[in-house]
């Protein structure tokens, strides 16, 4: 079995491309794209994929407005706890220092 010098295309199976490669250089010599898929069989289908979009980014962006509203409350309320848990167990032994260890 002898290799032929023409050149052979060759499909992707990734994407199904259709690549043309010369076996004597062993390089890619052409390239036909495969066809793209449509994301949307109409336009009602697409302009409703908008709205929900639209809808969701509202949802997010109020969501987050929400929550810097209340940031200043939840900030206090943690520092308070870390206070409390502070007082609750005072620090009995001094921290180890580096040149303690000497």
């Amino acid at each position: 079995m002898g290799l032929s010098d023409e050149a052979f295309e060759v499909s992707c199976p990734d994407c199904g491309s259709m690549i043309k490669i010369d076996p004597v250089t062993r390089s890619v010599i052409g390239h036909v794209p495969a066809p793209r898929k449509r994301m949307f069989e109409d336009f009602t289908e697409a302009a409703a994929a908008l709205r929900e979009a639209d809808q969701r980014r509202d949802s997010l962006f109020r969501q987050s407005v929400d929550a810097q509203k209340n940031k200043d409350d939840v900030l206090a309320k943690k520092f308070a706890e870390a206070v409390k848990k502070a007082k609750e167990s005072p620090l009995t032994e001094r921290p180890l220092r580096e040149f303690d260890l000497d």
